[in-house]
């Protein structure tokens, strides 16, 4: 979250279930949403993902309070 308030450039890329690169990556602009925002990525997640997309936030929220979850939006710069 540091590198992305500082500067929001990243590269976005498929990759295997362990992060390895199995494809090539694409640049692209991160940025941090607001709360409003947050709250509609944990939905479109609950949705999406049924009970393992609640396991996963409920565990987020565990080790980071409600206010520690954050969405990030990335725009691809192709």
């Amino acid at each position: 979250m540091k590198r992305i308030r500082r500067d929001g450039t990243v590269l976005v890329g498929p990759c295997d279930v362990r992060g390895r690169l199995t494809g090539d990556q694409v640049p692209g602009h991160a940025t941090i949403l607001d709360a409003a925002g947050s709250g509609h990525v944990k939905e479109l997640l609950r949705q999406k993902y049924g009970v393992w997309g609640r396991i996963t936030l409920w565990g987020s929220k565990i080790r980071r309070g409600e206010e520690g979850t954050l969405g990030i939006r990335i725009t691809l710069t192709v």
